[in-house]
C-alpha cells in the first residue's frame, strides 16, 4: 500500500484534471492536459501556479540561533537584515552536500527553513546532531502548505488580495503575517523557475481558501496550472541545480559552481570547510557546464559525456527547453578537458550525438 500524502490542494488538482504521480511519498500534479511544454510557456509569458507543498519547514530559534546558522550552512548569514533570504548549501564534513536549503532571517533569535521536500527527516536529524547552544529546532513541515505563484503577472494577481505593497518587496525578501485572500500567509518574492514570482506559505487547514482567492483574482490574467514536469524544465532552463542531480553527498557546492554561496573565509568554522579549501587547492575532477545539442536528441540525467572518444564525465539534468526550442543540458564534467574543447559527444542509446557548450543559465529574465 502506497504511503504517499495528499496535500491540502488534492481535491484542486483533480479537479482542474491534473495527471497525479508519487513524487517523494507526495501524491502530486505531474502535469495538466494544456501539457507541460504550454506550462513552461505560460509561466514564462503570464502566470502559473504550483503546489508545492511537500517541501518541507523547519524552525531554528533561541539566543545562539545566529551562531547555530552559521556553523551549519556553507553561505555566510551575518550580512541578513530582518525580512531577508539567502540560499545556502548545507555540507558534510567531507565537502558532499547535506542538503540546499533557503534561510529566512524573521530576527537574530529565529529563523525560517526551507529544504527539499525527500530530505526533510535527513536534514532534521542533521541538524539535531550539529545542535550547539541556546538553540530550538522545531520541525513544522506537517503544518504548512506553499503555493508558488509564478511569471510576469503574478504582482498583479497577488496585490489585489493583499494590503502588503508588493512592489517594494525586492526579489529574495519576504513579509510574515501577510493577509493574503484573507487567509494569514508567509509571502517571498522567491521561486524555483527563473521568473519573477512569490512563494506563499499558509497553514494547511487555510489552504483551500488561499487556492481559491489567487485562482479567482488569476482569471483576468489567464493564470494557469503548472505540474512538477514544468517546474524541473524552467529550473533546468534557469540552470537552478536540483538534490540529487547538480548536488549529493558526492557532488559539492564547487563542483556546481555554487562558489559564490561557500564563504571560506568565514571566521565561524562550518562543516565542509577544510574539505572544500582543500578541494580548491588540488583542482576540481568535475564541474557543471552547460550544453545544447547540434543533433536532435534528448539529453537525460545520467547519460556519459565524452571527447575523442573517451568519457569525461555525466549529464546531471537535461530536457528539451520549450523557451529556446532546442534540447539542453547541465552536464558534471572533468575541466582539464571541457575547457580546451568546444564540443562533446553526449552517448544517448549507445550512439554519440554532438552538443556544443554554452554558458549558464541558458535562459535568464530581463528585468
Amino acid at each position: 500500500m502506497s504511503k504517499a500524502r495528499k496535500t491540502p490542494f488534492y481535491e484542486k488538482h483533480l479537479a482542474l484534471d491534473g495527471k497525479i504521480v508519487d513524487y517523494h511519498e507526495w501524491l502530486l500534479p505531474v502535469q495538466y492536459p494544456k501539457g507541460l511544454v504550454e506550462e513552461v510557456r505560460d509561466t514564462r509569458k503570464r502566470a502559473t501556479l504550483f503546489d508545492v507543498s511537500h517541501m518541507g519547514e523547519i524552525m531554528v530559534e533561541g539566543k545562539d540561533a545566529e551562531l547555530y546558522m552559521q556553523k551549519l550552512v556553507t553561505n555566510d548569514i551575518t550580512g541578513m537584515k530582518d525580512g531577508a533570504v539567502i540560499y545556502s548549501p548545507v555540507c558534510y564534513p567531507d565537502g558532499g552536500v547535506v542538503d540546499d536549503i533557503l534561510i529566512y532571517r524573521i530576527n537574530s533569535e529565529s529563523y525560517f527553513l526551507v529544504v527539499n521536500a525527500a530530505n526533510t527527516d535527513k536534514d532534521y536529524a542533521w541538524f539535531k546532531d550539529n545542535l550547539s547552544g541556546a538553540v530550538k529546532l522545531n520541525n513544522r513541515s506537517p503544518d504548512y502548505a506553499q503555493l508558488a505563484l509564478q511569471g510576469p503577472n503574478s504582482e498583479a494577481i497577488l496585490q489585489p488580495l493583499t494590503a502588503e505593497p508588493l512592489s517594494k518587496m525586492n526579489y529574495y525578501q519576504f513579509s510574515k503575517d501577510v493577509a493574503v485572500a484573507g487567509v494569514n500567509c508567509l509571502v517571498s518574492r522567491t521561486g524555483y523557475t527563473g521568473e519573477d514570482g512569490f512563494e506563499i506559505y499558509c497553514f494547511n487547514n487555510d489552504a483551500p481558501n488561499l487556492f481559491d482567492g489567487l485562482w479567482e483574482s488569476g482569471k483576468k490574467h489567464d493564470l494557469n496550472p503548472a505540474g512538477l514536469g514544468a517546474r524541473d524544465v524552467l529550473r533546468l532552463e534557469a540552470a537552478m541545480p536540483l538534490y540529487g542531480h547538480e548536488l549529493s553527498n558526492e557532488i559539492t557546492p564547487l563542483n556546481a559552481g555554487l562558489d559564490r554561496f561557500v564563504a571560506l573565509g568565514k571566521d565561524v568554522p562550518f562543516n565542509g570547510q577544510e574539505a572544500l579549501k582543500q578541494q580548491k587547492q588540488n583542482g576540481l575532477k568535475h564541474r557543471l557546464y552547460g550544453l545544447e545539442m547540434l543533433e536532435r536528441g534528448m539529453p537525460r540525467e545520467g547519460y556519459p559525456v565524452q571527447a575523442a572518444g573517451s568519457e569525461i564525465g555525466w549529464v546531471s539534468s537535461g530536457s528539451f527547453s520549450p523557451t529556446l526550442d532546442k534540447f539542453i543540458a547541465m552536464a558534471l564534467l572533468d575541466p582539464q578537458v571541457a575547457d580546451s574543447i568546444k564540443e562533446v559527444e553526449i552517448m544517448i542509446r549507445n550512439r554519440p550525438y554532438r552538443a556544443q557548450f554554452t554558458k549558464l543559465p541558458f535562459y535568464r529574465r530581463k528585468k
